[in-house]
């Protein structure tokens, strides 16, 4: 049976080889951590995808606070959190405002996962 080596005789070589492959810089994972944090939510999950769903592709604010069973001001918090991490963008149209997906945004949260 061969001995395995002991830290003593482990070289820098032998544990600490740098790696070769381009690795993720830290402000992009902050900025990707920002898109997986807002996604991390289940009620953020459900307005995407009720966002997503609307035949207009936009829906009205005041419209998503009653599927959901959350008052208004829940409802405004995470779609500004979404907007913040640019799946969804905001218009506001007298006292209501109005979301939709940014075109391309889910399409790049997929590829950051399978870029990681």
């Amino acid at each position: 049976m061969t001995a395995l080596p002991t830290f003593e005789s482990a070289t820098a070589q032998d544990c600490c080889e740098p790696t070769s492959q381009a690795t993720l810089e830290a402000e992009d994972a902050k900025r990707k951590a920002l898109v997986f944090k807002a996604l991390a939510d289940p009620n953020r999950l459900r307005l995407l995808s009720m966002v997503k769903a609307e035949p207009s592709g936009e829906s009205c604010v005041c419209d998503l606070t009653e599927p959901l069973g959350l008052g208004q001001p829940t409802v405004s918090h995470h779609l500004k959190i979404l907007v913040d991490a640019g799946l969804l963008h905001r218009e506001k149209r007298g006292t209501w405002a109005y979301y939709s997906l940014v075109p391309g945004a889910l399409e790049d949260v997929a590829g950051m996962v399978t870029k990681l």
